[in-house]
């Protein structure tokens, strides 16, 4: 409790995360590209809307609740989610769910990225980290490209606060398929949450940026 209240309420630590080999056989905390959840098994209704095709990105173990998994699936049509990129119209989707592992299914697979574990959390002092490289930051305050109120608004006025964010920055070199874009531009994707007195619910995509 006292590490969550220094990470989400006074924001003075924060947790980093890295991609490395999927080969490796440290304790991982997740894994980007490869395959969905196995959870999303057959829930290509609940994926998808209408013509619009999504594609899967990356599954965290939730850093606060270790039974839990975020997803996060992005549109195969970049075009939908740049025009997009703000909530409440981010077209990003953030998906809360119980502990899954990798589908052996490729249903949502995306072809430009190959997959890497995603390493256990470093605890860190929030202002070292902004001079750091990292995957993923957990708490703390985010490490914006574009510091403008806009991206903000929406999410102030809902009582949002900063959850995490997955930061291109901190990609390896191995985790492009050749040729393939940034899916982000080389940019950051930031994850918001509803903070209770105990709790962190309702992960969202709040927005994301590139420079």
């Amino acid at each position: 409790m006292e590490n969550q209240t220094n990470i989400l309420a006074q924001r003075v630590d924060c947790i980093l995360y890295y991609a490395e080999s999927a080969l490796s056989n440290e304790p991982r905390a997740g894994w980007i590209g490869g395959n969905a959840p196995e959870f999303f098994d057959g829930q290509s209704d609940l994926i998808h809307e209408g013509n619009q095709k999504y594609i899967f990105y990356l599954s965290l173990i939730h850093p606060f609740k270790p039974e839990s998994m975020i997803s996060i699936f992005i549109p195969e049509d970049y075009e939908e989610y740049l025009e997009n990129n703000i909530y409440p119209n981010c077209s990003i989707k953030v998906i809360e769910h119980p502990i899954s592992t990798e589908s052996t299914k490729a249903m949502f697979t995306n072809p430009g990225l190959i997959k890497h574990a995603i390493s256990g959390g470093e605890l860190s002092n929030d202002e070292k980290s902004m001079d750091q490289s990292f995957l993923i930051k957990v708490g703390g305050n985010p490490r914006l490209i574009q510091n403008e109120d806009y991206y903000l608004t929406r999410l102030k006025e809902e009582s949002f606060s900063f959850l995490f964010q997955v930061d291109e920055e901190g990609y390896p070199e191995t985790l492009l398929q050749e040729d393939c874009n940034y899916p982000f531009g080389f940019g950051s994707l930031y994850i918001y949450a509803k903070m209770g007195t105990t709790e962190v619910q309702h992960p969202v995509a709040g927005f994301w940026q590139f420079s």
